[in-house]
């Protein structure tokens, strides 16, 4: 509980000294965030800035027989623009997985840190006409950074390319295509995501998305989710997000968080 205190009170100071700035000081373009949504954007973080993109999420999955809730209370992502087409990510999120077996709480609880990633994203080619403007993302998972709940023997890592196009003045679609490995696991899992983002106005957006992942020796999981995102300032976002699963497995997602774009 100490932790997520200290969390809360963080994210709040961070929320009020950004919104002061941005007052004053004038972005170099729109701010650009890999959140709310699974799709990972094709833009890159502006050179010399840093954008933090944080929130908290629920997820309920199983059934009467067996079911978990997990709640993360952070799912932090920093970016960093190294260059003009190129970022650098630092990822960590705080977990909590309760379970029940039969309507009843079991005490074991899984609580701590995820494995920190470490990764970088390359805008390869800009969109032009039909051909989209793509880029890849690449990630470590480093396990010595984990909690003991959730630290695997070995290096994760993946591996995508991101595809975005330009529909009209308020519409765009975005899609990612790669694969995992993780988790002690030789088998890969093959990733995917489709998302679609519409400008209600110039502060509010909304997205709908698929995504799934098909390992080689399980069954497919397929999922959507949708929400809202608001823009408070030009470096300032909240966003919103609701979701479940095609498949068996995922009852239910819900997630809000805030994206700040700190001014250089």
């Amino acid at each position: 509980m100490q932790f997520k205190r200290i969390l809360a009170i963080s994210i709040c100071l961070t929320t009020f000294y950004c919104s002061i700035y941005a007052q004053e000081t004038e972005p170099i373009e729109n701010l650009i965030t890999d959140r709310p949504d699974q799709t990972e954007s094709a833009v890159t973080v502006p050179k010399n800035h840093v954008q933090i993109e944080t929130g908290a999420a629920y997820q309920d999955y199983g059934n009467d027989t067996f079911r978990e809730q997990s709640f993360t209370y952070n799912t932090t992502l920093l970016r960093y623009g190294i260059l003009n087409t190129m970022e650098l990510r630092l990822g960590w999120s705080f977990t909590e997985i309760e379970t029940e077996i039969n309507q009843t709480k079991t005490a074991n609880v899984l609580s701590g840190f995820s494995p920190l990633s470490i990764g970088a994203k390359i805008e390869i080619s800009e969109e032009s006409t039909w051909k989209p403007k793509i880029a890849l993302l690449t990630n470590l998972y480093l396990p010595f950074s984990a909690s003991t709940d959730y630290k695997p023997e070995t290096t994760g890592v993946d591996l995508f390319m991101l595809f975005a196009h330009t529909l009209n003045e308020s519409s765009n679609l975005s899609y990612n295509l790669g694969a995992s490995w993780g988790n002690d696991s030789p088998e890969a899992i093959y990733k995917y995501t489709l998302s679609y983002g519409h400008s209600l106005t110039d502060a509010i957006g909304f997205y709908a998305e698929v995504y799934g992942q098909l390992p080689e020796k399980n069954k497919a999981s397929h999922f959507w989710d949708a929400g809202f995102t608001y823009l408070i300032t030009s470096t300032i976002q909240l966003d919103a997000t609701v979701g479940t699963s095609f498949t068996k497995g995922q009852n239910l997602l819900l997630s809000g968080g805030i994206s700040i774009r700190l001014p250089n």
